[in-house]
């Protein structure tokens, strides 16, 4: 179906623009709960914590363990599982990590890793040239942000950006993936996310605690919070999206995975 979008400014006036979005069903995985893409390619987890790759117009196992976030990118293909270890993709199986603990990990960085503690949410980054060369064997090193999130996701331009306990979105302009510095945490004001994924290229959407797509617009080198945030309309309330190479992924409360051109 085609859907028109608009942009909401000051969340009061209204400023109609028409851009296309092209929502159709994805290949059918059953019960999804999260879905992340990247590169090129899309991995998703169903409700029973399976992870699974797109291949063509079908859903691939990647591995029997329970997996609570799965994530793909210029640093691979990492994940989380149930009981909060974290395992990097290598030579086709997960290998596990030791070091800290995660309940949520983003691979969408400039080759580093990011991710969320359990329990006291601190954020943490894995520095790119560690992310890039863990083969399995050895312990990973983490640089604790002193920044507490639900949250967490960074993409290849215009820093990475967060959602706290409170729901507030934050972004942090300044990120260096070689030493895992981040610094300029800017709040990013309007509305309240229960979470907020980066694009590879920059692009940034999020969800907010109902269940509804917004899209942060007006983001640039210059200005990397953006201006405004721009709704998506969903025929269903969604529980989580993903972005990458001009298409949007999300994965309905009903557990169906729909795909969106614009």
């Amino acid at each position: 179906m085609t859907i028109n979008h608009y942009i909401l400014e000051n969340q009061q006036q209204l400023d109609f623009v028409f851009t296309a979005w092209n929502c159709s069903d994805a290949p059918e995985l059953h019960n999804a709960q999260q879905i992340d893409a990247g590169l090129g390619n899309v991995v998703a987890r169903d409700n029973v914590n399976i992870a699974y790759s797109l291949i063509g117009e079908h859903w691939q196992t990647l591995s029997m363990i329970r997996f609570k976030h799965v994530s793909v990118g210029p640093a691979g293909l990492w994940g989380c599982d149930t009981t909060n270890r974290v395992y990097k993709f290598v030579a086709g199986n997960f290998q596990r990590s030791s070091g800290v603990s995660l309940q949520q990990v983003d691979a969408g960085g400039n080759d580093h890793v990011v991710g969320v503690q359990p329990n006291n949410q601190n954020a943490y980054c894995l520095r790119g040239c560690n992310a890039l060369t863990y083969s399995g064997k050895g312990s990973l090193s983490w640089s604790s942000l002193a920044k507490k999130m639900r949250y967490y996701s960074c993409g290849t331009k215009f820093g990475c950006w967060g959602v706290d306990r409170s729901y507030r979105v934050y972004v942090a302009k300044k990120v260096n993936p070689e030493n895992c510095d981040t610094s300029s945490w800017t709040q990013v004001t309007g509305l309240y996310m229960k979470m907020v994924e980066v694009g590879t290229d920059g692009s940034v959407f999020g969800v907010t605690k109902d269940g509804k797509i917004f899209q942060r617009d007006g983001i640039t080198n210059q200005q990397q919070e953006g201006t405004h945030w721009v709704p998506v309309p969903m025929s269903m309330t969604v529980r989580h999206v993903s972005y990458d190479l001009g298409t949007l992924w999300a994965v309905t409360n009903s557990g169906l995975v729909m795909k969106c051109t614009g």
